[in-house]
């Protein structure tokens, strides 16, 4: 500082650098992971994920979707209406408070009617969109829900080794939920780790049977909660769980004791399913507490074993949902506090990305720092420096 004067870089060249170098950025961000790797600061058995909503550059009222759109355009009729009868009444106030106001209320019953206009355009563009949203400020951005009012950003994926809370892999995402990112933010912390298996533990919000699958055969055992959705149990009658499957027979046994046999086979949402019923439910003693239709029928995908071998895994080891909690938290935690109430600075996924993957180097490296020193994590990056050097000079001297 002495020595330059206090001399620092403008906030344009900040921005600037950030802007012309997103490859570089993501780029180191994956190498100084591949650093900790080598340091063996992170575990490589274990992987947790899990998403946070940031918030963007664009404000609510310049997002858009049908019910946004329509709310807008009722407010914006009654306040024109109000207006209205407002100066249908002027004639009974004196000429000069008309000459006051009468031009005022003109003014801001054209300007009333401009916004009108103007969200007739936003209609035409809402129904050109392939998830009926538009947002103007950063077309990228899109409504999210969370907590209590829900914000416009973007839905950040990240995978965070247990060992020592290091960020393995992330991901900018504008899906208003996890249901889709438990494959690709498995996979990815898998590649960065080179390992042969891994466990991911996420929470319900990444339960869905694809995922799982997608998972099971990249080499990954997933451990995630299955999400309870049937309308019986809220009922508080029988469940899905209360039905017993058979694999040898390939038939359930219902809580009575009978058995539902293989009836039909359909595909749904491009999923191959298969019903299960039995004839004697008219008879049956305890069909009030388990259906209210002609018979009970239980759908079965044609790779639930490998939900079912997920739900094994989590009984054996009940504490994942705790390790879970523990990891995943603190570092999403830290992010925010970092990037403030502004969140994100920059607009786009591609740059959101850049934006992202400059803040979690920065959490990691300071993690390291915290962990093993300023002079180990310089040791091993001039190690892995020199290395990358001599193998370069190898490929030159071979090509020459």
């Amino acid at each position: 500082m002495w020595l330059i004067g206090r001399l620092a870089p403008d906030f344009k060249t900040i921005a600037n650098f950030r802007k012309d170098n997103g490859s570089g950025i993501r780029g180191a961000c994956k190498q100084f992971v591949r650093v900790c790797r080598e340091l063996d600061l992170v575990s490589k058995t274990t992987v947790v994920i899990d998403g946070s909503k940031f918030k963007g550059v664009n404000n609510r009222d310049r997002n858009y979707t049908p019910g946004k759109l329509k709310r807008r355009r009722e407010e914006l009729e009654r306040s024109i209406d109000r207006y209205l009868y407002r100066l249908d009444k002027m004639d009974q106030k004196a000429d000069e408070v008309v000459e006051i106001q009468a031009p005022a209320l003109k003014e801001k019953i054209a300007s009333l009617k401009e916004v009108l206009a103007h969200l007739d355009v936003v209609e035409a563009e809402l129904n050109a969109s392939e998830d009926n949203q538009v947002s103007q400020t950063d077309p990228e951005a899109r409504s999210l829900r969370t907590r209590g009012t829900g914000i416009v950003g973007y839905n950040v994926q990240s995978a965070v080794e247990p060992d020592n809370h290091l960020i393995i892999a992330h991901e900018v995402t504008n899906q208003f939920n996890d249901h889709s990112q438990l494959s690709p933010m498995a996979i990815a912390a898998k590649q960065v780790l080179a390992v042969d298996k891994l466990d991911a533990v996420a929470d319900r919000g990444y339960f869905k049977g694809e995922e799982v699958l997608a998972c099971d055969e990249a080499g990954i055992d997933a451990y995630v909660p299955r999400t309870t959705t049937s309308n019986n149990k809220a009922k508080g009658q029988y469940d899905k769980a209360d039905f017993i499957y058979i694999k040898t027979d390939d038939e359930y046994e219902c809580p009575a004791g009978e058995r539902l046999k293989r009836r039909m086979t359909t595909v749904e949402y491009s999923k191959v399913m298969t019903r299960y019923w039995s004839s004697n439910c008219g008879n049956c003693k305890q069909k009030a507490a388990c259906t209210t239709g002609k018979e009970r029928r239980v759908s079965r995908w044609e790779r639930e074993d490998v939900i079912e071998a997920m739900g094994d895994r989590l009984d054996r080891r009940p504490d994942m949902m705790r390790l879970r909690r523990d990891t995943v938290e603190h570092p999403f935690g830290t992010l925010k506090r970092w990037m403030g109430a502004e969140h994100f600075l920059t607009k786009g996924l591609h740059n959101t990305g850049t934006e992202m993957s400059l803040q979690v180097l920065c959490y990691n490296m300071k993690r390291v720092i915290n962990i093993i020193g300023v002079e180990a994590l310089v040791r091993a990056l001039h190690k892995l420096f020199s290395a990358f050097i001599w193998s370069r000079c190898r490929v030159y001297y071979a090509a020459y």
